[in-house]
């Protein structure tokens, strides 16, 4: 076991962890439940995370790695930035929800890496969040409308 001192959606976070622990399951016992695992193996983009400001797989994260971290879940973002879940709700991009919660992060971390990106920008920087519901035309839309909004 160890101490792990984090700050999680602007607030600090102490826990008493396993040294193998996952970032997801740390989150998800600290009760940020919007976190998912998906594929367990960082290939689907369902439990993206901000870790200080750069999008990262939950799922294959060593929750010792981010000691001392801002990490940023899907409910301190939207918390902090309105925007951000008005335009999936507005444009529709979401379905069944399981994906969501990494489209959304992964969209607030391209208005900070490129609040200008084009479609074809949008496209590459969220095909890494895989959706079986959709066929992407409105995540994009919804991308496109939060990035609008910078």
């Amino acid at each position: 076991m160890m101490q792990l001192e984090i700050m999680l959606n602007g607030e600090p976070l102490s826990a008493e962890i396993a040294s193998d622990a996952l970032l997801v399951d740390v989150l998800r016992l600290n009760g940020f439940t919007g976190t998912k695992e998906g594929c367990g193996v960082g290939v689907c983009g369902v439990c993206t995370v901000l870790v200080n400001d750069l999008p990262v797989a939950s799922c294959i994260t060593l929750a010792a790695l981010v000691e001392g971290s801002q990490i940023w879940t899907v409910e301190g973002l939207t918390a902090k930035d309105e925007n951000l879940l008005n335009a999936f709700v507005e444009k529709e991009g979401m379905q069944c929800g399981i994906c969501t919660p990494g489209q959304v992060v992964s969209c607030y971390a391209l208005g900070l890496e490129n609040p200008k990106a084009n479609e074809e920008e949008i496209r590459e920087y969220m095909s890494g969040n895989l959706c079986r519901c959709t066929g992407y035309v409105t995540i994009t839309e919804s991308v496109r409308q939060y990035l609008a909004s910078k």
